[in-house]
């Protein structure tokens, strides 16, 4: 099998089982294992002199550790392949986080944040209706293009020892890649290479949202408010999400109790949003998580034509 045809099965497989409950309660998780790798470098490197230099070498034996582990999973021939490249993938699971705050949002106000919490790192006690549904799409398209579109990305280019690389860098960005005292100069690398695997499968994602919404007429405005986000790459998502909604996303909001002054992402669209605009972006989550697969199949009979 090609590796067109390994993703297009992953995907599907992923789409049907997502993160099986009883699974990861009896193992644990890629994900879980390489954080466990990113904390005990964290532990290990992240003190005295030279940070960033420890930070680079703790990035490059992560990256190293995951392409050479997916070199020999890979090895074991395509059954294991799909699957771990089905368990890499998030669809099925982000679409069951976000649809889970819009049904929490529907019942109480409560429920709503301690629902969205679970998949946002900003500070939910004080948040309104509104708020809570940005929070809830901002993260949906974000994590559309690092977990969903990205994985299948380097997985079509590298293999699986491509996308447990970026597995490994996205999860490392995720617990070091922050501009704060203790990580600014451990996590830099992590942060930059992070960065840089998700430019190309970020705007993919941004564009393919705006196509699919028949928002491409309003690309100008999507790349303007992308460049103003304060990540360089969520901001493509967000914002193609943002006008395929008709709503205005990003905006303030409170870390650790301090208030954040972000731009806002189509900022003269509707702000007083809820749970019917969460819905209909989980709908946009599957119409891309169709098109990739399309292109995915289409590939795979270009490839047998030849």
């Amino acid at each position: 099998m090609n590796t067109a045809a390994l993703l297009a099965c992953a995907m599907l497989l992923d789409a049907a089982l997502g993160e099986p409950g009883w699974l990861w309660s009896r193992l644990r998780h890629p994900a879980v294992l390489l954080g466990d790798g990113v904390r005990f470098l964290d532990q290990r490197l992240n003190s005295g002199a030279h940070k960033r230099l420890k930070g680079v070498a703790a990035t490059t034996v992560l990256a190293l550790g995951a392409w050479l582990i997916g070199w020999g999973l890979s090895a074991l021939g395509p059954v294991v392949e799909i699957l771990c490249c089905a368990v890499l993938l998030a669809q099925k699971s982000l679409v069951q986080h976000v649809s889970d705050v819009a049904k929490a949002l529907r019942l109480s106000l409560p429920e709503a944040r301690s629902t969205v919490a679970r998949i946002v790192s900003r500070d939910t006690g004080e948040m309104d209706g509104p708020q809570v549904a940005r929070a809830a799409i901002e993260s949906a398209s974000e994590n559309l293009s690092d977990g969903v579109i990205a994985p299948a990305f380097w997985f079509l280019l590298g293999g699986l020892p491509g996308l447990l690389l970026y597995k490994a860098v996205n999860t490392a960005d995720s617990m070091i890649g922050y501009r704060n005292e203790k990580y600014e100069q451990f996590g830099w690398a992590a942060a930059r290479l992070d960065d840089l695997l998700n430019q190309v499968p970020a705007r993919l994602t941004g564009l393919m949202i705006a196509l699919l919404a028949n928002r491409q007429s309003q690309w100008r405005d999507i790349v303007k408010d992308a460049r103003r986000h304060v990540s360089p790459n969520a901001g493509w998502p967000e914002a193609a999400m943002a006008r395929a909604l008709g709503v205005a996303l990003a905006g303030p909001r409170s870390y650790h109790g301090q208030i954040r002054h972000l731009a806002w992402v189509n900022e003269s669209a509707r702000k007083q949003i809820g749970a019917q605009e969460i819905a209909r972006a989980v709908e946009i989550l599957w119409q891309v998580w169709a098109l990739a697969l399309g292109l995915v199949m289409f590939g795979i009979v270009i490839s047998l034509l030849r």
